[in-house]
């Protein structure tokens, strides 16, 4: 099973406050200081109306720095550098939450994939149907690779697991990849019924699939010996 899913970009620079005017200040000097602002003013002014000034912070920028991270924890898993991918893939997603800010979202909170992908759906003046696409999928992909790469960890928190395929089944239901580690994430919690209901919806994507087939034996093999030490209880 191929795993997908980011770079270092430039870090973001605060503008420079201007320092404060001291009583100290010679009459050149606010003289200056007012051509500066007025010349600023000018600048953002053109009209009457505002002229949209460049920024690292645009939509577009945005997506193609959560992009460029989700690619880098791609080759980052491809080298099974596992933790770093992990960090990459956590990037990514808070450009794309960042993208939420940008776009004017009053909440710049902790976002389900959906309240994520309500705010793509929403800016269609702000970005094209292609990069929305992108974001939508670049989502979903980080949160199952975040998966994948979980469960490469020699202690591996299952809970986080689930949670992540979870998000992923929440939007793409049909996920193959989510529903299979959803599976899994289930057998090793100890929960052989949700499972096996995982395991059993990945199994109708891919029937081929050995690892499923094996982790639906043994989910079933579970149940069964569940199944008659409570019968033997009883």
């Amino acid at each position: 099973m191929n795993e997908n899913s980011i770079g270092s970009s430039p870090r973001l620079q605060a503008p420079s406050a201007q320092p404060p005017l001291g009583t100290s200040r010679t009459k050149d000097a606010r003289f200056q200081l007012q051509q500066q602002q007025q010349q600023q003013q000018q600048q953002r002014h053109h009209g009457g109306s505002m002229v949209k000034q460049p920024s690292c912070n645009e939509p577009a920028d945005v997506v193609r720095r959560a992009l460029d991270f989700k690619s880098q924890g791609t080759q980052c898993y491809k080298d099974k550098k596992y933790r770093e991918a992990i960090g990459k893939y956590h990037r990514a997603l808070l450009e794309i939450k960042g993208l939420c800010r940008v776009l004017g979202d009053p909440d710049s909170g902790p976002k389900s994939p959906s309240s994520l992908l309500t705010t793509f759906t929403k800016s269609s003046n702000t970005l094209t149907d292609e990069q929305k696409g992108a974001m939508e999928t670049a989502e979903l992909e980080c949160y199952n690779s975040l998966a994948a790469c979980l469960l490469q960890m020699e202690l591996v928190n299952y809970e986080r697991v689930k949670e992540y395929c979870l998000k992923v089944l929440h939007k793409e239901g049909k996920n193959f990849k989510a529903l299979y580690r959803s599976g899994v994430a289930y057998y090793h919690l100890g929960d052989y019924q949700k499972a096996l209901h995982y395991l059993k919806e990945s199994h109708k994507q891919e029937p081929s699939d050995t690892n499923v087939i094996r982790y639906i034996q043994l989910t079933e093999m579970k149940i069964r010996r569940n199944a008659q030490r409570e019968k033997e209880a009883t």
